[in-house]
C-alpha cells in the first residue's frame, strides 16, 4: 500500500510568516498564515528589517499552532519544505534556519523550493495540473511567462524588464493617495470608472517581455501635472484607464503564447492573480479559444506556506534534496 506523503512547508520571503501542512502535493491539511500588513501599511510598504525580526518572534508560535490545527505530531511529517528564494534576505533567513534546524532534529529530508514554483503549484491545490501548460506569473516582484511540458520543468519564455506588474500597481496606489496594500484597491475602483485617460499601453510588441516602469512614469507625471494645474483627477477613470491598459498586454502576450507553443492548458499564478479585472479579461479569452485556465483559490494567491509545500511534494519525488549548507538567496533563477 502507498504511503502518503506529508510535507511541512515554511514561507517567510516577504512580510508573512506561513507555514503548512500538504499531504501529496494536493490537499492541505492545515496552514497558519501571520501577515503584517497592519504594521507595515504605517510605513507605505514593507520595512525589511521589521519583517524579519517578525518572524524570528513568530515562527516557534506558528509551528506549534499548525501542528495543533492539524492535530499530527512532528513525527508523521515526510520531509520539510522552504522556500529559500527570491525574496527579502532577512526574511529568508528565518524560514530557512528553522527548516533546517527541524530536518537537523527530526532527520528528515531538506526540500528548497523557488518562491515562483511555489506561486505555480498553488493551482495544483485547486486541481491537478496538466501539461504541457502556460504559467502566467503575476505577482509584487515578478512578471513572467513560463512553459511547461511536465512537472518542475520551467522554460522561461518572458519577462518584465524592469517592474513587476504587483510593484507597478502598488506604485500607481501610493501616487494616488492610496493606502497600502494598493493593488487590490486599484482594482476596485478600476470597475467603478471609465477608460477617459491617455495611458501608454505597456510594451505592447512582439516580444514576450514586459515593461511597466513607462505607464507607472505616465501616471505619476498625469497626476503631478494635473496637480500643478489644480486640476481635480478623477480617481476610478484613472485606475480603469491603467487597468485596462495593463490587462490587455498581458492577456494579450499570454494568448499568442499559448497559440504559439501549441498549448491549450493556461495557469496565473502569484499575488496579481487575484486581481479580477485581469481574471475576467483572460476567462473571455479562454472561453473563445477553448483554453483550459487555472487560477488558485484567492487565498493561495498571495505569499503562502501551502503552495511551497505543494512544490516541495515535486520537488521531492524529482530528488530535488538539500543538505544543512542550503543558505537563503535574495535573487535566484528557476529556470537553471
Amino acid at each position: 500500500m502507498k504511503r502518503d506523503t506529508y510535507i511541512l512547508a515554511i514561507e517567510t520571503s516577504c512580510d508573512e510568516t506561513s507555514m503548512s501542512i500538504i499531504k501529496n502535493g494536493e490537499t492541505e491539511v492545515a496552514t497558519v498564515v501571520l501577515s503584517q500588513i497592519d504594521i507595515h501599511k504605517n510605513f507605505g510598504g514593507v520595512v525589511p528589517e521589521i519583517a524579519s525580526r517578525n518572524h524570528i518572534e513568530n515562527i516557534t508560535i506558528v509551528l506549534e499552532e499548525l501542528l495543533s490545527k492539524a492535530s499530527m505530531k512532528i513525527e508523521e511529517i515526510t520531509a520539510i519544505g522552504v522556500t529559500y528564494g527570491p525574496g527579502l534576505i532577512g526574511s529568508l533567513l528565518i524560514g530557512v534556519e528553522a527548516a533546517k534546524t527541524i530536518s537537523l532534529v527530526t532527520g528528515k529530508p531538506l526540500i528548497p523550493v523557488h518562491h515562483i514554483a511555489g506561486h505555480i503549484y498553488a493551482n495544483n491545490l485547486e486541481k491537478r495540473l496538466t501539461f504541457p501548460l502556460i504559467a502566467l506569473v503575476v505577482s509584487g516582484g515578478h512578471t513572467e511567462l513560463i512553459y511547461m511540458k511536465e512537472d518542475y520543468s520551467f522554460q522561461k519564455i518572458g519577462g518584465t524588464l524592469d517592474d513587476a506588474i504587483g510593484e507597478c500597481y502598488d506604485k500607481v496606489a501610493k501616487v494616488i493617495g492610496l493606502e497600502y496594500p494598493g493593488g487590490p484597491k486599484v482594482d476596485k475602483l478600476a470597475h467603478q470608472g471609465n477608460d477617459t485617460y491617455n495611458l501608454p499601453y505597456p510594451l505592447d510588441d512582439k516580444s514576450y517581455n514586459f515593461s511597466f516602469s513607462g505607464i507607472k512614469s505616465a501616471v505619476i507625471n498625469l497626476v503631478h501635472n494635473e496637480n500643478q494645474r489644480e486640476n481635480k483627477i478623477n480617481i476610478e477613470d484613472l485606475c480603469t484607464t491603467f487597468q485596462n491598459r495593463v490587462v490587455t498586454v498581458l492577456t494579450k502576450k499570454t494568448m499568442r503564447a499559448l497559440k504559439e507553443y501549441n498549448v491549450k492548458n493556461l495557469i496565473v499564478a502569484g499575488g496579481v492573480s487575484a486581481n479580477s479585472g485581469l481574471r475576467e479579461k483572460l476567462a473571455e479569452e479562454c472561453r473563445k479559444e477553448k483554453i483550459n485556465l487555472s487560477f488558485p483559490r484567492l487565498n493561495y494567491c498571495t505569499d503562502n506556506a501551502a503552495m511551497i509545500g505543494a512544490a516541495a511534494f515535486f520537488a521531492y519525488k524529482k530528488g530535488i534534496i538539500s543538505d544543512l549548507s542550503l543558505n537563503a538567496v535574495a535573487t535566484d533563477n528557476l529556470y537553471r
